[in-house]
């Protein structure tokens, strides 16, 4: 999980603090370049930004689909650095696979999204200690009362296929995110992809692991290399867990990626890994949704 010893696994590892940090470094439209595009798109798609009343205010977010006909609907939860261009290109991307792509600001209660940019870059400690101190007040009955508000948005589109299934995805702190959300309305929610995400499997009594059973989902972890050596336990209780299940479920650790690999502007990203993780992703929800 993002913590202090991953920081220093990438300074270990000779990364440099801002070798692909899109939001300072290239526009949007060059990020987009480098992202790969499928074979089997689904053609132009539209995006726009939106704001999602919630019990506690209200959420900035961005929600883009495919230009005609309506899909199933997914709910992206990103990791500790927010809403920001990466993950706008990241759903972009998703949508053009056939997919309505709701990306939320986890953070909206204490500030609008993007909570990093130019001026505020993650690799300024200060700004680390203020994500750290959002995140710890962003509790699991917090992320319920989003998730609630954020899957009746998707329900309300117009794009979106009431009639199937609705995924979630969840980067870093979003992992447990994804399990919340399919636990709060297991009729709707079909499959959850956790990416390199914290404590989704934990030894607490309150891990959110222990609320799979309790799901219908399908559900894919991929997990990074350096948190499997923080916890190798972690895929065994996650494997426990769904192994009796009849949905479909993957759990892997990722060999030589570390955390943070999947988001193309982090200094932890690896294309390859990257690019396996996002087909994993798409076989779940061709299974699943």
């Amino acid at each position: 999980m993002c913590n202090d010893i991953t920081e220093a696994d990438l300074d270990r590892a000779g990364l440099a603090v801002n070798r692909r940090s899109f939001g300072t470094i290239v526009g949007v439209g060059a990020l987009a370049a480098m992202l790969p595009v499928s074979a089997g798109a689904a053609g132009p798609v539209k995006g726009r930004d939106v704001e999602i009343k919630t019990a506690d205010g209200t959420a900035d977010a961005y929600f883009v689909a495919p230009a005609t006909g309506r899909h199933p609907g997914v709910l992206v939860w990103p990791d500790i650095r927010g809403l920001r261009p990466a993950f706008r290109q990241m759903a972009d991307r998703l949508a053009g696979e056939g997919y309505a792509v709701l990306t939320v600001n986890p953070f909206y209660r204490w500030q609008a999204s993007p909570v990093v940019d130019a001026a505020n870059d993650f690799s300024d400690p200060a700004i680390r200690d203020k994500l750290f101190g959002y995140l710890k007040q962003l509790n699991k009955t917090l992320v319920t009362t989003d998730a609630t508000a954020h899957l009746g948005f998707l329900d309300a589109q117009k794009e979106v296929d009431a009639r199937r299934k609705l995924g979630t995805t969840g980067y870093c702190m979003g992992g447990a995110m994804t399990i919340y959300t399919a636990a709060l309305k297991p009729d709707r929610v079909g499959a959850a992809a956790s990416f390199h995400g914290g404590g989704v499997g934990s030894d607490k009594p309150d891990s959110p692991h222990l609320l799979i059973p309790g799901t219908q989902a399908g559900y894919l972890f991929a997990i990074a290399d350096n948190d499997d050596q923080q916890d190798p336990e972690e895929k065994n209780r996650l494997n426990a867990v769904l192994t009796p299940r009849k949905q479909w479920h993957e759990v892997e650790v990722y060999k030589g990626a570390m955390h943070g690999w999947c988001p193309p502007d982090g200094r932890a990203y690896n294309e390859a890994a990257a690019e396996k993780a996002w087909g994993r992703m798409l076989e779940l929800f061709k299974a699943s949704l």
